[in-house]
C-alpha cells in the first residue's frame, strides 16, 4: 500500500510538471471555459491599466452590449477589443476606434500567431487554415494597425481571423476596409465593429487541430461622432464569390442588429442612438 501511495505521488507531481509546461496560464483561466456562460470573463492587458484620463475614448464607444446565450470571452489588445467564441473558435465580434493619425504609418505586416490569451484547447494556429480553401480573413485589418508595432503584431493573432473566401477578402471586403480608413481621415475618428454571421445551427468546419466554423457572411458597423455630422452605417457581405457592391451591402445599424442579434453603440445617449441607428445614407460617407 505504501508503494502504491508513493507511485501515485510521483504521478501527481509529474502531471503537475506536464501541465505547467504545456499550459503556462493559471488553471483558473481554463476553468472560465466551462459550460456556464457566466464563468467567462474579461481578459485585460497592460493598456487597461493606464489612467482613463489618458484616453480620449473613455467610454469605448465601439463596444456592443453583452451577448445573450452565446459564449464570449472579452479580450483587450493594444489596438482593438474582441469577443471570442469557443464553440466557433473564432471571434463573435472585433471592435476598435480608428483615428486620422492611425491611418498613417509604414510598419510592415507581421506573422500569423496563436493568441496567447486564448486557452490552449481553443487556441487556433495558422496551420489550422492550411489547405482549407479559405483565407485567414482579418477582422481588424493590418493597415489599421500600422501605427504601433505591438498593435500590428496582435492584429495577426488567429483570434482576429475568420475563414473568408479569397475573392471577398481581396475584393469587396478590402474595398470596405479602404473606405473606412478614408472615412477616419475625413471624420477625424470613427468607431468600427465587425464579425462573422452564421445563419444556421450547423456550419461548415475547417481546421486540423482546432475546428473553426465557416461564416455565411460578415457584418461591419461604423459610427462617426464628428460634431454636427454624427452618423452611422452598417454593411453585410456574403462569404462567397461573386460581385458584391457597397451600395447593396449597406443598411441601417437597426437592420444589422436584427440580423446579428447584437446591440451596437450602447454608450451613445439614447435619443442619439435611436436617431443614428434608424437610418443610413452612404452618400454622406463619400
Amino acid at each position: 500500500m505504501k508503494l502504491v501511495t508513493q507511485l501515485l505521488g510521483i504521478i501527481c507531481i509529474g502531471g503537475a510538471a506536464y501541465t505547467g509546461y504545456f499550459h503556462p496560464e493559471p488553471i483558473s483561466k481554463f476553468l472560465e471555459w466551462g459550460t456556464s456562460l457566466k464563468n467567462e470573463t474579461t481578459v485585460p492587458n497592460a493598456k487597461e491599466s493606464l489612467s482613463e484620463e489618458s484616453s480620449s475614448n473613455k467610454k469605448k464607444m465601439e463596444l456592443p452590449g453583452k451577448l445573450k446565450g452565446i459564449p464570449e470571452r472579452i479580450i483587450s489588445h493594444t489596438g482593438y477589443t474582441l469577443s471570442f467564441n469557443r464553440e466557433h473558435n473564432a471571434p463573435n465580434w472585433v471592435a476598435w476606434e480608428l483615428t486620422n493619425k492611425e491611418t498613417m504609418g509604414s510598419l510592415p505586416r507581421a506573422d500569423f500567431l496563436p493568441d496567447p490569451d486564448i486557452p490552449l484547447p481553443h487556441r487556433v494556429t495558422p496551420d489550422d487554415y492550411k489547405k482549407s480553401g479559405y483565407d485567414r480573413g482579418h477582422m481588424v485589418p493590418a493597415a489599421d494597425m500600422k501605427w504601433d508595432r505591438q498593435a500590428m503584431k496582435e492584429c495577426f493573432y488567429m483570434s482576429n481571423m475568420c475563414p473568408q473566401d479569397g475573392s471577398l477578402n481581396s475584393g469587396p471586403w478590402s474595398k470596405l476596409e479602404n473606405a473606412c480608413r478614408r472615412w477616419a481621415s475625413q471624420e477625424g475618428s470613427i468607431y468600427i465593429i465587425c464579425g462573422p454571421v452564421y445563419k444556421g445551427k450547423k456550419t461548415k468546419k475547417i481546421g486540423k487541430e482546432h475546428l473553426i466554423s465557416v461564416p455565411d457572411g460578415f457584418f461591419k458597423a461604423v459610427l462617426s461622432l464628428q460634431k454636427g455630422k454624427e452618423k452611422a452605417i452598417a454593411f453585410y457581405y456574403n462569404n462567397g464569390k461573386g460581385k458584391q457592391n457597397m451600395e447593396k451591402a449597406a443598411m441601417s445599424v437597426d437592420q444589422m442588429e436584427k440580423l446579428t442579434g447584437m446591440n451596437f453603440f450602447i454608450h451613445l445617449p439614447d435619443k442619439m442612438e435611436e436617431r443614428l441607428e434608424a437610418t443610413y445614407d452612404l452618400r454622406a460617407w463619400k
